[in-house]
């Protein structure tokens, strides 16, 4: 197949937190020197778009800004098409409004119980952190029984950092979703919107497009659903067995390829 271009999931593909991969620096070198196109789609809502490309720049890895597409990007384009002029209530681990303008963002805070806020039009769910409290997700969940929409950025349920996994906003939104029996709309992966918007901006078509991804379902299956070959690398969130149980089901689709590592990915293209 055409080498259009190539899409990577960046935490558990390049860096691990933000200390890269041995191999991925020089993998997206070899990408470089045959002009391959390549485009970064991250669930990572710690940081904007530039702060990440300062990050991989620190790592050795070399990413311009606009080579990214974050899930706040994605989720400031849904609520404009969706929801323009909507007091939006974000609940998110990092400060990442940079990459959401003319959205507007009333303030979240990490609620005392005697604080009663006002009602927002659609509450925004970033990534997880202290913000997650266990009163300011109670006033989320008396939103959504409320029918407030609700908004995720991602649906990952964890991350994988240098001490361990780290639960992520899809293990809250498993709870409140069945409890309230609301569902929330989640713009970035598996979603195909990232995936699209990534071809979109290489201006490759998706069956001509790599997906490297550490998650299974979110990164590789989710961008073979659009046409992409999916490469499924382990590293960060890879678990064996989740693998092993996935392939021993005769119906269910598989990854296209199983590497052990970006730094794999020069030969599996031929480069």
């Amino acid at each position: 197949m055409a080498i259009g271009g190539v899409l990577f999931d960046i935490d558990g593909v390049l860096v691990t937190s933000w200390q890269p991969i041995p191999g991925a620096a020089e993998a997206l070198g070899v990408l470089a020197d045959h002009q391959i196109a390549r485009s970064y789609l991250t669930n990572t809502t710690t940081r904007t778009r530039q702060q990440i490309a300062s990050a991989l720049c620190q790592a050795g890895i070399d990413v311009r800004p606009d080579e990214v597409i974050t899930a706040a990007v994605l989720t400031a384009d849904y609520v404009r098409a969706n929801y323009p002029d909507a007091r939006c209530f974000l609940v998110n681990n990092g400060q990442i409004t940079d990459d959401m303008p003319g959205i507007d963002i009333v303030d979240s805070m990490m609620f005392d119980d005697g604080h009663v806020p006002d009602t927002p039009d659609v509450v925004l769910l970033g990534g997880a952190g202290p913000e997650y409290s266990h009163v300011t997700l109670s006033w989320v969940y008396d939103w959504m029984t409320k029918g407030v929409p609700v908004v995720a950025m991602h649906r990952s349920t964890a991350w994988t950092t240098t001490a361990g996994l780290r639960i992520d906003t899809g293990m809250y939104l498993i709870g409140m979703e069945q409890t309230s029996g609301r569902k929330a709309t989640a713009v970035g992966k598996p979603a195909p919107a990232g995936f699209l918007a990534s071809s979109t901006r290489l201006g490759v078509d998706p069956d001509e497009m790599y997906m490297v991804g550490d998650d299974l379902n979110n990164d590789v299956l989710a961008a073979q659903v659009v046409g992409m070959t999916g490469v499924l690398v382990r590293t960060g969130k890879f678990r064996q067995d989740t693998l092993d149980r996935w392939a021993a089901d005769e119906f269910a689709m598989q990854p296209n390829y199983v590497l052990d590592s970006v730094a794999d990915l020069p030969e599996l293209l031929g480069l």
